[in-house]
């Protein structure tokens, strides 16, 4: 870790806390049935949200998934905005109307999480190519998951990308399970990386639950995309350490499966490696353990508070008959 600055260190230890306890908070309020609908929980994929997110600018682009919780938040999402989207409020990301899977700030570059698997990769797709005609350098970071890998939006993109080397790269989070298929049920390949060779493309494997590893991998790949030399496909092998959704009970999966999720537990084991390196002190690690949890308890409590929408907003920002005032919003 010597080559690493304390600060960016801590900052990623940070942040995985703070998408945990996030989540956490959000698993308890659904349970107790405070929110509507349904979530996919990221709890146990913490090194690859953090990492990824830190190897990109402020200017960069990331499109999200149905488990996107904490991809918007390590993109720099406001978690009061956050848990007031999944509340339904009227002072969420997206005024309550877009919930846990829906939520967007583009003015963060965060073009949206999306309930429908595989539909974040074109859209990435789409933002690269914007990015390479107007002639600016911002990369978009593509998060899907390894059951979307076999949606036909999977090579379509990653064929046109390649071919007219867009500035894009995506990012296959693998917990190995697509809801309940186990994922070499339903692939010929060991890896998910591998199919970047058919599109002649960087493709590379990581331990998804090592934060710097996922950090190093994907700023190498941000960086090819930026220098104009294409697309690049990074998979980081994580677990998940809930159902696929909150309340699953995933009886289809071994026991040795969450016996390797929490010997490989992010957090725990990046919190010994700061202590064993002499980084951080335990008075240090739980100084940020207290802050990541009173924020999202105070996150909490501004969404409980927060109004409703009114009846009125129903149709607001979904359809507009005035395209100039379309583009004012």
């Amino acid at each position: 870790m010597a080559k690493y600055e304390k600060d960016f260190l801590l900052k990623l230890y940070g942040g995985m806390v703070r998408v945990r306890r996030f989540e956490e908070k959000a698993a308890d309020c659904f349970t107790k049935g405070m929110l509507a609908g349904n979530i996919h929980l990221c709890i146990g994929q913490e090194a690859s949200v953090v990492g990824s997110n830190a190897a990109l600018r402020p200017t960069d682009y990331i499109t999200s998934t149905h488990r996107g919780h904490g991809h918007l938040l390590g993109k720099g999402a406001d978690s009061k905005k956050m848990m007031a989207e999944l509340f339904g409020k009227s002072t969420g990301y997206c005024r309550g109307k877009g919930g846990s899977m829906h939520a967007a700030d583009v003015g963060l570059g965060i073009l949206g999480a999306n309930g429908i698997v595989g539909a974040g990769i074109p859209i990435a797709t789409g933002s690269a190519m914007a990015s390479k005609i107007m002639g600016t350098d911002e990369v978009t970071l593509c998060f899907f998951g390894d059951g979307a890998s076999n949606q036909g939006t999977f090579h379509e993109s990653i064929n046109m990308a390649a071919a007219w080397h867009l500035p894009v790269v995506y990012l296959c989070e693998n917990n190995h399970y697509g809801v309940s298929t186990e994922i070499h049920r339903v692939t010929n390949t060991d890896t998910i990386a591998v199919r970047a060779k058919a599109y002649d493309i960087p493709g590379v494997t990581v331990d998804g639950c090592d934060v710097l590893a996922v950090y190093e991998a994907v700023k190498k790949a941000v960086a090819h995309a930026r220098a104009g030399k294409g697309p690049y496909l990074v998979e980081n092998i994580v677990y998940r350490w809930q159902g696929h959704y909150c309340g699953d009970p995933a009886a289809y999966r071994p026991k040795e499966y969450l016996e390797e999720a929490h010997e490989h537990d992010p957090i725990a084991n990046f919190r010994k490696k700061l202590l064993e390196d002499g980084v951080a002190t335990e008075a240090e690690l739980d100084a940020i353990d207290k802050e990541k949890a009173d924020e999202i308890e105070a996150a909490y409590e501004f969404a409980d508070s927060s109004p409703y929408p009114d009846v009125s907003e129903a149709f607001t920002d979904v359809y507009c008959e005035d395209n100039e005032e379309c583009v004012a919003r």
